[in-house]
């Protein structure tokens, strides 16, 4: 049976989508095509037929979950005009967002494996965090340019780092503390 460009297309975002999510699940390596195919519910060899090796969806991947990050912290921070980094920590910081990396931040459930991965992956997470400086800069106190683009990368790292611990830990009245604090210290 012939699949039409239009079912090929949304197969191909079903299994970027799929492949965002379980890669922020289970890591780059604990998912292969075979089960990601299944998880869509296509075959295994259609994947090739899509993309030209598992690098080049992690890359495909990667930028989606990236660019839907920065999205809604776009549209967070312009839903409360007098307190955009505070409604963007405030969402970032919980036990929602830290109990399911498969819907949450890429950096938070990846970043120690980015390094590790192509340079295609490397190069949209930088793409992407640039952007998210700018956004941060933007949303935060500073006399200068450059003052206000160190603080938006520190914001940026206490927010990572947060939900980083947070997960880590196996108490939750610890696991807590941690996301409260940081995002006291993000006010």
């Amino acid at each position: 049976m012939k699949v039409t460009r239009e079912e090929a297309a949304r197969n191909r975002e079903r299994i970027i989508d799929a492949a965002a999510r379980l890669f922020r699940e289970r890591g780059f390596d604990g998912i292969g095509v075979a089960d990601l195919m299944r998880e869509v519910g296509l075959t295994h060899g259609g994947f090739y037929g899509h993309f030209a090796s598992k690098d080049d969806l992690e890359v495909q991947a990667c930028t989606r979950a990236l660019a839907r990050s920065l999205a809604l912290w776009k549209k967070r921070s312009e839903a409360a005009p007098d307190a955009p980094l505070a409604a963007i920590t405030g969402a970032y910081l919980t036990a929602r967002h830290r109990d399911d990396p498969g819907a949450g931040c890429l950096l938070a459930a990846l970043g120690p494996d980015v390094p590790r991965r192509g340079p295609g992956v490397r190069h949209a997470v930088t793409e992407y965090l640039e952007s998210a400086f700018d956004l941060l800069a933007k949303l935060v106190p500073g006399r200068s340019k450059s003052a206000r683009r160190r603080k938006a990368i520190g914001a940026y790292a206490t927010l990572v780092g947060a939900l980083v611990l947070a997960r880590a830990v196996d108490d939750d009245a610890l696991s807590r503390e941690i996301l409260d604090t940081a995002q006291e210290m993000l006010r």
